[in-house]
């Protein structure tokens, strides 16, 4: 790809859309108001607006390696905490997607410089659920379902959160787990049981 393309495609597609809606920009620039926080993989090929059908000002996006959402990091932090705070939004989905780059990765014993404390948290994933894991014996099969599970992990991360907990119990926010199939372009949703993991964990994580 020569970069100097992306300037012609640019204006290819200011001319595309002022000619569907002459005051597309205008209003493109009155401000945003989505209703659905997307956190996804960093991956080239998971386009959160395009796969779910949406355009600009209809979903805010965060993205890193493997979808993660570490309470540390003050990124997605500062992400989740706007969009539940400021921009209301009424569901929060982590995707994550069949052939993660980072989930292979953290199953690998190997020793990946400045990688290894983002991906020790995918393996703390795998050391949650490693019977389950162990107990299948197809890699690929033990792979894709290590997605699924840390797309979940990461969702009760985020209900242990104080935005997300109180927007739950003000304006019945919800959380949401699904899976992109890179091989079928479907989005699976992995119908993550939102009431019952806030119920489970509230014990220890309840923040009034």
């Amino acid at each position: 790809m020569d970069v100097k393309n992306v300037f012609k495609n640019n204006e290819a597609w200011i001319k595309d859309k002022l000619s569907k809606n002459p005051c597309y920009f205008e209003d493109l620039g009155k401000g945003q108001n989505p209703e659905l926080l997307f956190i996804g993989c960093s991956d080239s090929r998971v386009t959160a607006e395009e796969l779910m059908g949406l355009g600009p000002g209809e979903v805010f996006v965060h993205r890193n390696i493997a979808n993660m959402v570490i309470s540390i990091d003050l990124n997605v932090m500062s992400v989740v905490n706007y969009a539940v705070n400021n921009l209301k939004v009424k569901d929060v989905v982590v995707c994550g997607h069949y052939e993660c780059g980072g989930v292979k990765a953290a199953m690998q014993s190997e020793d990946l410089g400045i990688l290894n404390p983002w991906l020790r948290n995918i393996r703390d994933v795998y050391r949650i659920h490693r019977n389950t894991l162990n107990a299948i014996p197809d890699e690929n099969e033990r792979y894709n379902r290590l997605v699924e599970l840390n797309v979940q992990e990461q969702c009760v991360n985020l209900i242990k959160t104080a935005a997300v907990q109180k927007a739950n119990r003000d304006r019945g926010l919800v959380v949401h787990g699904w899976v992109f199939d890179v091989h079928t372009g479907k989005l699976i949703d992995l119908n993550i049981d939102f009431d019952g993991y806030l119920n489970d964990i509230m014990e220890i994580y309840r923040l009034d």
